[in-house]
């Protein structure tokens, strides 16, 4: 009997061993996939990954980013500022392989697989069962909203692997009665990667740093000062760039943020809770995912977290309150959890992936105490495990294959594919020189140019970027982001841009004689209510009721462009926001003729009733109204 029950029990081990065996093979071809296609897939390279991939180009062959700067700890780019450790990573791989897109996504998909790893090593290490940790590192490289941001060259796809090394850092000192100059440093560097890497860790890390207080025993008070010195004077460049460059670091997140000063105190907490709360919004994480529809890492419609993964979490999360909440490590875990949201929730999105990178990371952790319970050897928690790992495995299987077969015209559009062989393969053929380049504001196709042409070996002195003000000389060759084109005979157009030779004298422009500033103006879609601080599209038709025609510039914008404008009233018609939106004209407008204009209105950051005015105007000359044209009020409530 006793034979027959160790030979049973010799079976079982065996087949356990296999198990993880396979489970360990399917990691390994997991792995494979983040490397599949890598260059092609997603199709062409978005505006972001040229900047990025350009600059580490300069910079591994001249020490200078695009615009000669020698070093810089931040990289200028499109009005902004990008962070410089991805840059100067990729930039030591240019300097070995040479420019191209393939060295670039294959730095990205690595980050992504070593964050996977990286997350599978700590789940070992807190187990102390490779089991666990094969599991985890499974899940974490089947994670949708790992997998995307490690496919494109983005500083965020650096982050996730910031956020695990962290966590090993933390987890190792955590063992350790007293921390050694060694233990400090390296969770000092850590949390320096964390605030360098990317732009929310200006805020993430400061954070991550306040919650080493739980480690703060007796014996560790002092090793944790030391880390918070040594964390302290990485940020003195930080601190020295913002000085000398003012407002540099913090104009995007005027943007994009809803705290605004006119808003309230209790205004700002409750945009805040609102978003707060919204950031974790269930249906959005493991069922439709990110909201923005122009997100460029993701695949719109897809869920970012698995279903199996949500699970395990808050099984995970239930057992460190109940068994291990006495435990520092558990407590930073979950402190670092709840301020990862921090940052995101102080914008105007929701479930923005990028602004969310550490919290994948962060609920794949949550999911080691209740694998650990799960792996333990009872029937019961056996099956519940495989059917949990079945629901991995198929939910994973068919984010992969949407991935792979996605060809959406979106997404083409995302990655301006077909650029190099529609736009710049053709001007290049002409072999007329320069080739000019013209941007509209938001679309700085310039570098785009610049990239193709740099993996070409093609000199970037080929391309003349013109000012705003600016027009191409007759017969000059001109590659364009701007929607209008008075005087061009069109070569090649693809999404944003256009290829044409610019064809006739430059137009002059004057101001409109008085008789000029007529205009009826119609609201073709209507809107009554906006929130506070929020924006929307309104799409207004036009009409040139005087007898002189308005024409429109080369250029977007500057002086003498006739544009759609709106100003905000209040109900007793007195100015509470002067000049507001811009909607350019675009084609030159007849006497008589009407065209409709996409006019955006940002509503005040106070709720109440307000009056919209809409009303013509030529830059630098005079707004209609003020020449007796009828304006457009429209009574909106915000709040």
């Amino acid at each position: 009997m006793n034979r027959e029950t160790s030979h049973k029990s010799t079976i079982l081990e065996k087949a356990r061993d296999w198990r993880w065996l396979i489970l360990l093979l399917v990691t390994v071809a997991v792995v494979v996939l983040y490397f599949a296609k890598v260059d092609s897939n997603p199709p062409g390279y978005y505006i972001d990954e040229s900047s990025i991939s350009y600059n580490a180009y300069t910079i591994a062959q001249t020490g200078r980013d695009e615009f000669g700067k020698a070093w810089p700890l931040y990289f200028r780019a499109f009005g902004d500022y990008k962070n410089p450790v991805y840059i100067y990573l990729l930039a030591g791989i240019y300097k070995l392989t040479g420019p191209s897109i393939l060295a670039a996504r294959f730095l990205s998909a690595l980050c992504g697989v070593l964050a996977g790893l990286g997350l599978g090593l700590l789940a070992t290490r807190i187990t102390k069962r490779r089991e666990v940790g094969i599991l985890v590192a499974l899940m974490a490289l089947l994670t949708p909203w790992l997998f995307e941001i490690s496919r494109v060259v983005l500083e965020v796809s650096l982050y996730p692997i910031c956020i695990v090394l962290f966590l090993l850092c933390a987890h190792h000192v955590s063992t350790k009665i007293a921390w050694s100059w060694k233990d400090t440093f390296s969770l000092a560097l850590t949390l320096a990667l964390l605030t360098y890497t990317y732009s929310i860790g200006r805020m993430v890390g400061p954070l991550f740093a306040l919650g080493l207080i739980f480690f703060a025993s007796r014996e560790r008070r002092g090793g944790v000062l030391k880390t918070w010195a040594l964390y302290a004077v990485t940020l003195v460049p930080i601190l020295q760039f913002q000085r000398h460059n003012s407002g540099a670091l913090t104009g995007r997140f005027t943007l994009i943020t809803f705290l605004k000063p006119p808003y309230a105190a209790a205004g700002n907490a409750w945009e805040f809770i609102k978003h707060y709360f919204g950031n974790m919004n269930p249906w959005r994480l493991f069922v439709t995912g990110d909201p923005n529809v122009e997100q460029i890492a993701h695949l719109y419609g897809a869920p970012l977290l698995l279903a199996a993964t949500g699970l395990l979490a808050i099984g995970g999360l239930v057992l460190i309150l109940r068994h291990h909440w006495t435990n520092p490590w558990w407590r930073l875990v979950v402190y670092c959890l709840a301020v990862s949201i921090v940052p995101a929730s102080l914008t105007k999105e929701y479930v923005h992936i990028l602004r969310l990178a550490p919290l994948p990371v962060l609920i794949l952790v949550l999911t080691i105490p209740a694998l650990e319970w799960l792996t333990v050897r009872t029937i019961r928690r056996q099956a519940v495990l495989a059917l949990l790992l079945l629901l991995m495995f198929v939910q994973g299987a068919t984010f992969f294959w949407r991935f792979e077969t996605d060809s959406s015209a979106k997404r083409l559009r995302q990655f301006d594919h077909g650029y190099p062989e529609q736009i710049l393969g053709p001007a290049l053929s002409m072999n007329q020189r320069p080739v000019y380049i013209t941007d509209a504001l938001a679309i700085p196709g310039y570098i785009q140019a610049y990239w193709y042409a740099t993996l070409r070996g093609i000199p970037v002195t080929t391309f003349v970027r013109l000012r705003p003000d600016e027009g191409a000389p007759d017969g000059g060759l001109v590659i364009s982001t701007e929607e209008n084109c008075p005087r061009c005979r069109i070569i090649a157009t693809n999404e944003f841009y256009t290829l044409y030779v610019a064809d006739g004298p430059e137009l002059k422009h004057d101001p409109l004689p008085e008789t000029a500033f007529r205009a009826q103006l119609k609201l073709i879609s209507p809107v009554s209510s906006m929130p506070a601080g929020g924006s929307s599209d309104l799409i207004v038709l036009v009409k040139n009721e005087s007898n002189v025609v308005w024409t429109a510039r080369e250029r977007s914008g500057g002086v003498f462009q006739v544009s759609a404008g709106n100003h905000w009233l209040d109900q007793q018609g007195n100015m509470v926001i002067n000049d507001d939106g811009r909607a350019a004209l675009l084609r030159d407008l007849g006497s008589g003729q009407e065209t409709e204009l996409k006019l955006t209105v940002n509503a005040p950051g106070k709720p109440g009733n307000y009056l919209l005015e809409i009303d013509m105007v030529q830059e630098g000359v005079s707004w209609f109204g003020l020449k007796g044209s009828r304006t457009l009020r429209l009574p909106i409530k915000v709040g």
